[in-house]
């Protein structure tokens, strides 16, 4: 599978010509992230999912580079609490091939698109798709195709995000699966650990579902403590 899409869209590139560097384009966006070495938000979140109710709920987040998360709620038990910190890291954590797809609108922003190949067969992720803003180094939406859970997309807002980070206003997280439970929020470029009859078990139909996210009141760089990550007990 992986082999049959690097040709692909190696053949893709030959045709119409690769004319930018994906490989920069991906650095510029985790240069532009990496100012961030830590940072607290309010979110609000909204999960509209038809075998689920959930009311809207609000949580606080605290991120540490590189990968520290920890939210803090008192009924936030159903949702995949890695999924609410968005870092373009966790699209490339792994060795993997970029290759520049084109340049063309997306909600009025001029974007670059970017195919990432996971070298890993191991990886849940075959393939994932950046729709990359170059004149902020962001990433305006992302979908990526999985082994196991569908196929999933997250749109990115920055309207009122602080100055000169690459951080979220709003986030809109949609899945369109037919043999899963509840997808991560974002994908990891995990192994497939538990065996398949396993899942197979717990899985359930599911038709499209959004996450809706709002964040504010970031408070960036401000420096957050070890210990709030080691606390036993969110509050």
């Amino acid at each position: 599978m992986y082999k049959l899409i690097f040709f692909i869209l190696l053949e893709f590139c030959f045709v119409f010509g690769q004319t930018k560097n994906p490989d920069q384009i991906l650095k510029e966006v985790k240069d532009k992230f990496d100012k961030v070495s830590d940072y607290v938000v309010n979110v609000d979140v909204k999960v509209d999912v038809s075998f689920l109710k959930i009311p809207e709920t609000r949580a606080k987040i605290y991120f540490k580079q590189p990968d520290k998360v920890r939210v803090f709620s008192e009924n936030f038990a159903l949702l995949p609490k890695e999924g609410l910190n968005f870092s373009p890291l966790s699209f490339l954590k792994q060795k993997y091939t970029a290759v520049f797809g084109e340049d063309t609108l997306l909600n009025g922003h001029k974007v670059s698109v970017i195919k990432i190949i996971p070298l890993n067969e191991r990886s849940n992720i075959i393939l994932t798709t950046l729709w990359i803003d170059q004149t902020k180094d962001v990433i305006r939406k992302a979908e990526s195709v999985t082994k196991f859970n569908g196929t999933f997309s997250l749109e990115f807002s920055y309207k009122n995000s602080p100055d000169g980070y690459a951080l979220p206003s709003k986030m809109t997280f949609t899945f369109n699966t037919g043999n899963q439970s509840m997808p991560q929020m974002f994908p990891g470029d995990e192994t497939d650990s538990q065996p398949q009859e396993k899942k197979q078990k717990r899985n359930k139909k599911l038709s499209e579902g959004k996450v809706y996210i709002s964040y504010s009141n970031y408070n960036v760089n401000k420096g957050i403590p070890d210990s709030i990550f080691t606390a036993q007990k969110e509050k």
